[in-house]
C-alpha cells in the first residue's frame, strides 16, 4: 500500500508497510582500482535504501588465476584466459541476469573492456543501466550512454538516482541557486509542466 507525501513542489510515495519493500539487487561493472563500490555501499547504507550491491570479482589476480587455482597447473592447457574467463562468466552472467539496475563504471585510466560487455549484456536482458563515468570520456561511450537510463559523473549522483528511483527521495538541488523548476520555466498555466 502507497501513501502520497506531499511537498512543495512535487508528490512522492512511499510504502507504508517498510518491512514489506523491495530489496533492489544493484550489480555494480567496471573499474576496479579505485574504492567507487565502496562510497556508492556507503552512500546507499546512509541513505538506508533496501539494495543489496554485488559485483564481478574484484581481485584482478583470483580473477586471472581461478582456471590454474582450481583446475590446476598443466602445461597442456593453453589457453588460461579463456579458462579464468568461463569461470568468472558463471558468476557475472548470473548476478547480472539477477540484477535490477546494473551500474558500469568506466574510468580514464584504464581500459575496461569487461564492463562494456556488461553494458551491452545488461542491454540486452532489458536490464536498467546507470554509466558512471568522468565527462572526459563520454564522446568514446556514447553507444554505451545511448543504452543507459542515467549517465552520472560522480558516485553522489549515482546514489541519488538510486535513493529516487526507488523512493521518490530527492536531493537539494545540484545546481542549487541555478535550478529553475519546469512549470516556473514553463510558465503559470501552461498545459505541459
Amino acid at each position: 500500500m502507497l501513501r502520497s507525501i506531499a511537498t512543495s513542489s512535487t508528490r512522492r510515495f512511499a510504502s507504508t508497510n517498510a518491512s514489506a519493500e523491495k530489496v533492489w539487487q544493484v550489480y555494480l561493472s567496471g573499474e576496479i582500482h579505485s574504492d567507487w563500490r565502496e562510497v556508492i555501499a556507503k552512500g546507499v547504507e546512509s541513505k538506508q535504501l533496501p539494495v543489496q550491491c554485488v559485483s564481478p570479482n574484484t581481485s584482478h589476480e583470483d580473477s586471472d588465476d581461478c582456471g590454474a587455482i582450481i583446475l590446476g597447473m598443466e602445461e597442456k592447457r593453453t589457453n588460461w584466459d579463456k579458462i579464468g574467463a568461463g569461470m568468472n562468466n558463471i558468476r557475472t552472467k548470473n548476478l547480472i541476469e539477477e540484477s535490477d539496475i546494473v551500474v558500469v563504471r568506466f574510468g580514464e585510466k584504464y581500459r575496461q573492456w569487461n564492463a562494456a560487455f556488461d553494458a551491452g549484456y545488461a542491454a540486452a536482458l532489458g536490464k536498467s543501466i546507470i554509466t558512471l563515468h568522468p565527462p572526459s570520456i563520454s564522446h568514446m561511450l556514447k553507444e554505451v550512454n545511448a543504452n543507459a537510463s542515467v549517465v552520472c559523473e560522480d558516485t553522489e549522483q549515482v546514489v541519488d538516482t538510486l535513493a529516487y528511483v526507488i523512493r521518490g527521495e530527492l536531493p537539494t538541488p545540484r545546481d542549487e541557486d541555478e535550478f529553475i523548476p519546469i512549470a516556473d520555466r514553463l510558465g503559470a498555466g501552461n498545459p505541459n509542466p
